[in-house]
C-alpha cells in the first residue's frame, strides 16, 4: 500500500494530538493510559510517531483520540480552533 505524504508527513493531526496533550499536562504514556481504557491497543512508542508524523492515523482511532483528549475531531484535522 502506497502512503501519501502531506507536507512529508503521514497524518495531519498529530500536532494537534501534542499540542492538546501538552495542554492537559500528561505524557504520551499517560495518553497511551487513556486510549487503553477507551479501547484503543496502543502504546507510547505509537503516541511518538504519530505525534512526529511518521504514522498514519486510521480514521477510527481519531475518536479514540478526541475522547481522551476532550476535544472535537473536527481540531484533529485542523477544522476548527
Amino acid at each position: 500500500m502506497k502512503i501519501y505524504k502531506h507536507n512529508g508527513k503521514c497524518n495531519v493531526s498529530g500536532e494537534k494530538i501534542r499540542e492538546n496533550r501538552e495542554k492537559l499536562g500528561i505524557s504520551q504514556e499517560q495518553l497511551a493510559a487513556k486510549l487503553q481504557l477507551l479501547g484503543l491497543d496502543t502504546n507510547q512508542k505509537a503516541i511518538s510517531r504519530v505525534e512526529t508524523g511518521s504514522r498514519v492515523v486510521p480514521d477510527y482511532e481519531l475518536e479514540y483520540y478526541s475522547k481522551a483528549l476532550g476535544i472535537s475531531i473536527l481540531v484533529l484535522l485542523n477544522q476548527e480552533n
